[in-house]
């Protein structure tokens, strides 16, 4: 047998082979030979690969007592929709408006950000459409925009924009909807409906138009998706008056206010004074440098997604003690990998899968990035932690916006050793860093291109 050294695209391209049948026979006769696959076989066949590879000591072991906790109210529900990251950043709000309100259990309307979210979003993608409208229509980059068009999820510095643009109103004063609980068919005809605001914008250009018709042409485009939203969503208040009825039973009539005013009067939290930390493993992006991702972001002239990547020893550090000092802290992660839901809990070695399989499915975090396995997915807020005897935390407390129905209602457990693996960002106050890192915030970033796994949304 000749054995080819010959390492070319062309040699790897005419070595391919198709799957033959004398192949799959061998696999098949090996794997009913053996006992131990036979049986998971006739496991995972009757119930889920989840109860098959739990691992019941580590779920035991991980407790839900906390050093240091700080909710005493109900979780939140995102139901059908994927503005975890707005729920996460509003309970962080409530949490300081509570206490000013005396309500235990006061929501700002998530509704209201969502909505602002989405038609600042549409003025962002048609403000592209417009720049990219030279490039040929199987450009990358402008079909990465078209294909991820119109989607719920975001990122910190986008819900600073929205917050500082727009403000937030009470629940009461934009309550919840079939679509803003439900918002697949909603976000499906604003991209059919962007999409051929798209095309004319494009077209228009080859057209020779000027850039004032450009402008008119995009405010057209807007003004349906401002319709479509507002029949989906309902229209948000602009100026409301506000009494209520505290915990106590007292009776409080404050005024009018808009929604900028209201946010301003009873939080006291400068979202501005945050910074975001991420743990981006790839040696590329060095430990102590800034990041942002191009074409990422909501609000026309808003803040730009800026992420500062750390340790993750540091990541824990400062969140710990920022949960120490009273606050909660927003954070986004990975979070369906060693996850039972049911239980709400998250450790590192939660599911024995490769023992089940008998394959190996060992991965590093930096692998994991960089082979599309895995990226930010959702947030949450960090309500609790438990530290050792040394300071070090051991489990994290967290208030997911998933209803009250897992967990410790709605409230889930993540074991320490997951923060390590799928842990990606942290928000914290900036004067909580070492001096040395709030220095590198006046750094110019690493641009990265809008499709890397860092600009994912949650």
């Amino acid at each position: 047998m000749t054995i080819s050294t010959d390492t070319t695209h062309e040699a790897r391209t005419a070595a391919s082979t198709p799957l033959d049948e004398e192949t799959v026979d061998r696999w098949r006769s090996a794997f009913l030979a053996d006992p131990t696959a036979v049986r998971a076989m006739n496991a995972v066949t009757r119930t889920t690969i989840d109860e098959v590879a739990i691992n019941r000591t580590r779920l035991v072991d991980t407790q839900r007592s906390m050093s240091h906790r700080l909710d005493d109210w109900e979780a939140t529900n995102q139901k059908k929709s994927g503005r975890c990251w707005l729920f996460a950043a509003l309970n962080l709000l409530r949490n300081d408006a509570r206490r000013s309100l005396k309500l235990k259990n006061f929501e700002f309307s998530q509704n209201h950000a969502m909505y602002w979210d989405k038609i600042e979003r549409a003025n962002y993608f048609l403000e592209d459409m417009i720049a990219l409208a030279d490039t040929d229509p199987g450009d990358r980059l402008q079909a990465f925009l078209l294909g991820e068009l119109m989607g719920d999820g975001g990122q910190w510095n986008m819900e600073v924009s929205v917050f500082a643009k727009h403000g937030a109103v009470p629940k009461d004063l934009m309550p919840e909807t079939e679509s803003s609980s439900n918002t697949a068919r909603m976000n499906s005809v604003l991209r059919t409906q962007l999409r051929r605001g798209a095309r004319s914008l494009r077209e228009a250009v080859a057209a020779g138009a000027t850039v004032d018709e450009l402008q008119a042409l995009k405010e057209d485009v807007l003004a349906d998706t401002h319709r479509i939203l507002s029949i989906h969503l309902g229209v948000p208040p602009t100026d409301f008056e506000w009494q209520w009825n505290d915990d106590d039973k007292g009776f409080h009539r404050a005024g009018v206010f808009t929604p900028q005013s209201f946010l301003a009067e009873y939080t006291s939290i400068d979202l501005h004074d945050y910074v975001c930390l991420v743990d981006d493993p790839r040696p590329e992006h060095p430990k102590g440098a800034t990041l942002t991702v191009a074409h990422l972001g909501n609000v026309v002239a808003g803040d730009p997604v800026v992420y500062l990547n750390v340790d993750i020893d540091l990541m824990k550090k400062v969140a710990a003690q920022t949960i120490v000092d009273g606050e909660p802290v927003w954070f986004g992660c990975d979070v369906a990998p060693q996850m039972l839901r049911t239980d709400g809990v998250w450790a590192a070695d939660l599911f024995d899968y490769a023992g089940v399989y008998g394959v190996d499915l060992s991965t590093t975090k930096e692998d994991r990035v960089r082979y599309g396995e895995s990226a930010m997915t959702h947030a949450m807020l960090f309500t609790g932690v438990d530290l050792d005897e040394e300071g070090a935390p051991r489990r994290w407390r967290v208030e997911n916006s998933w209803g009250t129905e897992n967990g410790d209602k709605g409230f889930y457990t993540m074991d320490d050793s997951w923060f390590d693996e799928y842990m990606f960002e942290v928000v914290v106050r900036k004067d909580r860093l070492p001096a040395e890192l709030q220095a590198a915030l006046e750094l110019e970033p690493i641009e990265l291109p809008a499709w890397d796994p860092m600009g994912a949304l949650a």
